[in-house]
């Protein structure tokens, strides 16, 4: 299955304020992962959960990020993580008739 827009939602369930988190270092680290397009930082309301909304260029690529550098940052954080992934393809049109972001 060739999609060329994969989604992918992922949460770390830790307790950490988005203060605390360095995330100009993530940003740069995250960005030599391949395929990704772009990220959506998300800090849970009242639990302080961290995770993002994560575009990819292809299923692969986004399985790889969620297998490997997202599994190493929940282990190094202590906390479980939680994925998700969509397909950006066949809902393209719905999305474009909101005048999304992610569709140009």
């Amino acid at each position: 299955m060739s999609i060329k827009k994969v989604f992918l939602y992922a949460e770390i369930q830790v307790s950490i304020p988005f203060s605390e988190i360095d995330w100009q270092a993530i940003n740069v680290a995250m960005k030599k992962n391949p395929g990704l397009k772009s990220k959506t930082w998300l800090s849970g309301i009242n639990n302080n959960t961290i995770g993002g909304f994560y575009e990819f260029d292809s299923i692969d690529n986004a399985k790889s990020y969620a297998v490997g550098y997202l599994a190493a940052a929940a282990q190094q954080l202590g906390g479980s993580l939680s994925v998700k992934l969509f397909n950006g393809d066949i809902t393209a049109d719905a999305n474009r008739g909101m005048d999304s972001p992610f569709y140009g």
